[in-house]
């Protein structure tokens, strides 16, 4: 008996012993080259969730930062575009005569078109010239006298009004210069009003009566097609900006309509066109242009 239990208690041993070796072996070649690869299949997918992200972000905040430029230049350009050829009415004359309008202290309008352009413009030129007579605006209550151009509601593209006195025609300027686009005032201030600019086209709505049948004919007209005595004509502005993001994306494939009606690709980059119209003041504008 003492032999059989000695027996038993070596075997138990010998089993004991034998289950520690194993839990000490470790993991094995395969074990290890399989918990890697499931490791880095995770980081693959970790990182390409961060780069689609990262991607998204960045084409969104190039679409936002393009959308405000366009809408801030366009409420700009607007403002200018819709004053070309405006006269103030003359409030002195009698209202029961015919409205009469405001004429410039020794400014000859007729040679000083209400608008004008140029359809390839070089670098020290302006694609368009918005001429409009300059007033003063009645504001209540009176501005101090120290600062009389204070009341002067009436801006031009760089936010100033220097005075009827220097300047009775406000003359606001367009150009593009590099990717900035430009504007103009009446004193010659330059400065740029966006930027990402990648292209700038503008196209004139002229209406002419037909002499024949006294209708009235419209036509888009580009700045060649426009003589000395059409520009008076010239009734609406049709502005074409292309604006380009900073940050490169992946366009592969991609393709967009430019201001001239041609097809190109992205180039890697975020690309938008942005069209508006704007109708203009110039119907008290003199005709005849010299």
């Amino acid at each position: 008996m003492m032999h059989t239990s000695s027996t038993a208690h070596s075997a138990f041993n010998s089993y004991i012993f034998s289950r520690m070796q194993s839990r000490e072996r470790g993991a094995t070649l395969i074990e290890l080259l399989v918990g890697l690869t499931i490791g880095l299949l995770t980081i693959s997918v970790g990182l390409g969730a961060i780069m689609v992200s990262r991607g998204v972000t960045t084409t969104v905040n190039d679409t936002t930062t393009l959308q405000q430029q366009a809408s801030y230049a366009f409420r700009v350009i607007g403002q200018q575009l819709r004053q070309a050829g405006g006269r103030p009415l003359n409030t002195a004359a009698d209202p029961r005569d015919a409205a009469t309008f405001v004429q410039p202290t020794a400014v000859t309008l007729s040679g000083l078109p209400p608008i004008a352009g140029l359809d390839a413009p070089t670098a020290s030129q302006f694609i368009i010239s918005m001429r409009y007579v300059n007033a003063s605006e009645s504001i209540y209550p009176s501005p101090p006298s120290s600062t009389p151009i204070e009341g002067y509601l009436i801006r031009d593209c760089l936010g100033s009004n220097s005075g009827i006195a220097s300047a009775p025609i406000v003359l606001n300027e367009l150009r593009k210069n590099g990717t900035d686009l430009e504007c103009s005032n009446s004193t010659g201030n330059v400065q740029p009003i966006i930027s990402n600019l990648v292209d700038l086209r503008i196209r004139y709505l002229q209406q002419k009566l037909n002499l024949a049948d006294k209708q009235p004919q419209f036509r888009y007209a580009s700045a060649a097609n426009l003589g000395p005595t059409d520009w008076p004509e010239v009734y609406g502005i049709e502005v074409c900006l292309e604006l380009e993001g900073e940050q490169v994306i992946d366009t592969v494939g991609a393709s967009y309509t430019k201001c001239d009606g041609t097809t190109a690709t992205r180039g890697n980059k975020l690309r938008m066109v942005f069209k508006n119209i704007f109708h203009i003041r110039n119907h008290a504008w003199p005709k005849a242009i010299s």
